[in-house]
């Protein structure tokens, strides 16, 4: 495209032909103050700010563009004249009284001094507002007036964000986000007592069809749209919990939306940048993600973890083009545990050119996912395809080699040790009566299953505990037979620690629950006289919080009962099974940790995993072998960055379309397998002394989750509310800073009068915000500080005031404290 050369503000540039004056004063460095224009969106011309001076007159910029050998001027008298009358004009209908308040930085809106009613304040974004930013630059006539509240609707009950039309100043940047954008188009303009306002084309969002996208209150410059649940500070973070809650950090709505447009391949992809068991997470990983999801505030959350085994069954092989693996370093390492945080630190130390061994106590690799997990909700050939990867980075697992003592490894020369041994032993009751035959822990139960190993249960069996080990041991004793299975738990159902689709499922398939039921003592049992344990038990009432968020129990007196069992399962939690001489320090039944490099006392020695965390799920080990990889190939002299990139980054297409009824549509629903009681199934219970048959066992276990057809998976991933958009949006320009570079030099001009100055990084990020008695002083004892590289400062007697204005200000825009000024947390 031809180019054109022109002027503006005594700066020569050359834009393309076509650009609008607007686009190319923001490419000069020129800033030209806007609230309808915005760079993502085509021309408004509805505030009049944009304004500009050429040699023909005052035009707008946003709609004007530029010619050859144009001179512009974008700071003229004339320009600031008629910018202060069209804002002014603006803000005649809508609330001013704070944006022209002396008083207003920092100000919490909850007491007004000069008294303005609350329906003539700003909203909370003050403080951190694009029209009051505009304000500040622009100014405003003297002869403003007073605001008159026109009482418009206001829509607070609807999903996501509220809108407020008494604060709307018609700009209609939203309307042309929705329309223009977006493709959806359920806003519209109209003209209401000589005003232009926004609404949507029907009754209410839902009815108009909204996407709920929120690029509409993205691009709102006022309050008139405002989120409800995104907060100042980790914005990112709040508009996209998915990804913000993953332990791992997987992108969730990139991947979704590759299963969306039926591009398995490249979903998988994106999973395996980040996590190396994508089939095994598919399956077990409990899904922060989905209890964040946005969607679920609309309707039901997207069915993300569904996705992401549909990826991993579906996406083939193409990933590994990409998957580099670097050149050989000489270093060994060492990795204690064969579970999901060891075989992470096991995968990215490998991929780093580290000589990686994997020690495994037991027969197989996997730790709790092979002999902890049932293989109704984990086959054992997706573990194994996936364990089967790491190994072919050249990674070595020796099973059944249990290591006791951290100093044999450091002796045999590796250079590095990552100890992941789990939470592999349960937790007593310490009750009398549980040393007795029948009586077995919940673990040990699952992994002689696991193993194959005799485990004929009887007819009659009692579960104590309510998570999800105690789950798992229900619905397996059933497969194995049990006629009845009675899960005890000391709580009510909503205690529950197991995750909720694991209880549904264990009432489903016929476990019975006994809950406010805690263990008193266990008898009989043990002979073939007295063949049946007596479980006495007691009934508990539920009184104040604990602790872990839940009611805490209490007996209730003189209300025991027995019940009759062939076993009893203990399933109340899991500890770590480590040698007291394995050399590391414990932190109660946990290993001591730094919480950021997860290093141990020991030099080269790291820990992860269960065994620090203490029974956690699949992910936050994933996470926490991520972690240690990083800091373990630092400390070997790496550069720790463990990152995969094994597909390029694509732009999605903004556009969306419409489509009826979307905010209404619930989860595609689920293909399952429903495990049932057969005779063979039966035949391996309590009659049978021998193992089950494999092919008995393998009926039996079959997993009950079938996954995602393609139809079903493309349309469950297209109900996500593409909330990643937003961020793709660009900032509108802010005024410019008045930011001075921190030197001596320029210090030197400060007056040595009381006042407040900030400090900022080269990135214009704020260090501290200080009161001072005298600022030159101040500030010349802070040349030198780390990261200094601007300044700003105010004059102002009543410093000590004025400095807390201003964090209070920082605090309203980032949701948190400027460094530095954690000891004034109880003051805000």
């Amino acid at each position: 495209m031809q180019k054109v050369s022109l002027r503006i503000d005594g700066k020569t540039i050359e834009v393309p032909e076509g650009t609008l004056i607007l686009e190319a004063a923001r490419l000069a460095g020129s800033y030209v103050p806007t609230l309808c224009a915005h760079p993502d969106l085509p021309p408004g011309g509805a505030c009049g700010l944009c304004l500009v001076e050429t040699g023909s007159g005052v035009v707008r910029s946003c709609e004007t563009a530029v010619a050859q050998g144009l001179s512009i001027q974008t700071d003229t008298d004339e320009v600031r004249r008629l910018r202060r009358d069209n804002l002014s004009a603006l803000l005649k209908d809508h609330p001013h009284a704070c944006l022209t308040c002396a008083q207003k930085v920092g100000c919490s809106r909850t007491q007004c001094s000069s008294n303005v009613p609350v329906n003539e304040r700003c909203c909370s974004k003050l403080g951190n507002c694009e029209i009051e930013r505009v304000v500040e630059y622009v100014g405003v006539r003297e002869d403003l007036g007073r605001y008159v509240y026109p009482d418009l609707p206001k829509f607070t009950e609807e999903p996501l964000f509220t809108r407020d039309y008494n604060l709307c100043i018609g700009c209609q940047r939203c309307v042309r986000a929705c329309r223009d954008l977006r493709g959806v188009d359920v806003l519209e303009a109209y003209e209401w007592n000589g005003r232009t306002l926004v609404r949507a084309k029907r009754e209410s969002l839902v009815e108009s069809g909204c996407r709920f996208c929120t690029a509409c209150v993205e691009v709102c410059p006022t309050g008139a749209l405002l989120d409800k649940d995104v907060k100042s500070g980790e914005r990112e973070r709040n508009l996209l919990p998915c990804s913000g809650t993953c332990p791992a950090g997987i992108d969730v709505p990139r991947y979704v939306g590759y299963v969306a447009q039926g591009e398995y391949g490249k979903a998988l992809a994106v999973v395996r940048e980040k996590a190396p068991f994508p089939g095994v997470l598919g399956r077990v990983c409990f899904h922060p993600c989905e209890d964040a999801c946005r969607r679920g505030k609309v309707s039901e959350a997207v069915a993300i973890c569904r996705l992401k085994r549909f990826a991993a069954d579906h996406g083939g092989v193409a990933w590994k083009e990409r998957r580099k693996t670097a050149k050989a370093t000489g270093k060994k390492v060492a990795v204690v545990g064969s579970g999901p945080a060891g075989l992470t630190v096991a995968q990215y130390l490998a991929l780093k050119g580290h000589s990686v061994t994997v020690f495994e106590a037991l027969s197989q690799a996997g730790g709790m996912l092979r002999f902890g997990i049932p293989a109704y909700r984990l086959p054992e050939n997706i573990l194994k395809e996936e364990i089967a990867e790491i190994e072919a980075l050249g990674v070595d697992i020796v099973t059944q080699s249990r290591i006791e003592r951290v100093d044999a490894l450091l002796a045999e020369g590796y250079a590095a040790v990552f100890v992941a041994v789990g939470a592999q032993k349960g937790v007593a009751l310490a009750i009398p009566g549980e040393d007795r035959a029948g009586v077995v822990q919940g673990i040990d139960f699952l992994r002689r299953v696991a193993r194959r190993e005799n485990a004929a249960v009887g007819s009659r069996i009692a579960v104590i505990g309510g998570g999800n080990v105690a789950m798992d041991a229900a619905r397996t004793a059933l497969r194995l037979g049990a006629q009845n299975v009675t899960v005890l738990y000391r709580r009510g159902p909503e205690e529950m620690p197991a995750h909720a689709d694991e209880v549904r499922e264990a009432a489903h398939e016929g476990v019975q629950f006994e809950f406010l039921s805690a263990p008193v003592r266990i008898e009989g049992g043990g002979s073939a006289n007295d063949p049946v344990l007596k479980l006495v038990c007691q009934r508990m009432a539920l009184g104040a919080m604990d602790g872990s968020g839940r009611r805490r129990p209490a007996a209730v007196p003189s209300s025991e009962f027995t019940g009759e069992f062939d076993r009893v399962i203990i399933a109340i939690g899991q500890e770590m099974d480590l040698p007291e001489d394995f050399g590391l320090v414990r932190d109660g039944g946990k290993l001591e940790v730094h919480s950021e490099t997860l290093a141990t006392g020991r030099t080269g020695v790291f820990a992860g995993g269960d065994a620090v965390l203490g029974p956690a799920s699949v992910i936050e080990a994933v996470a926490q072998g991520r972690r240690a990889a990083e800091t373990m190939d630092k400390f070997l002299g790496g550069d720790g960055d463990i990152s995969e990139i094994l597909l390029d980054y694509e732009e999605r297409n903004p556009w969306l379309g419409p489509e009826e009824d979307f905010a209404l549509a619930g989860r595609v629903g689920e293909a399952k397998r429903p495990w049932q009681k057969s005779r063979q199934q039966v035949a391996c219970g309590a009659e049978s002394s021998a193992c089950p048959a494999s092919e008995l066992f393998y009926t039996a276990f079959t997993e009950v989750d079938i996954g995602l057809l393609e139809e079903m998976a493309e349309e469950e991933a297209a109900r996500c509310l593409n909330c990643h958009l937003r961020l793709r949006l660009r900032e509108v320009s802010r005024p410019p800073e008045k930011w001075l570079v921190f030197d001596a030099e320029t210090v030197e001009q400060v007056p040595e009068t009381e006042g407040v100055y900030q400090l900022l990084t080269a990135d214009k990020e704020i260090l501290s915000i200080v009161g001072t008695a005298n600022l030159r002083q101040t500030l010349n004892e802070q040349l030198g500080r780390e990261n200094a590289r601007y300044f700003g400062y105010e004059e102002d007697r009543m410093y000590t005031q004025r400095e807390s204005q201003l964090i209070q200000q920082f605090l309203q825009e980032h949701g948190r404290l400027p460094p530095g000024a954690d000891d004034l947390d109880d003051l805000f």
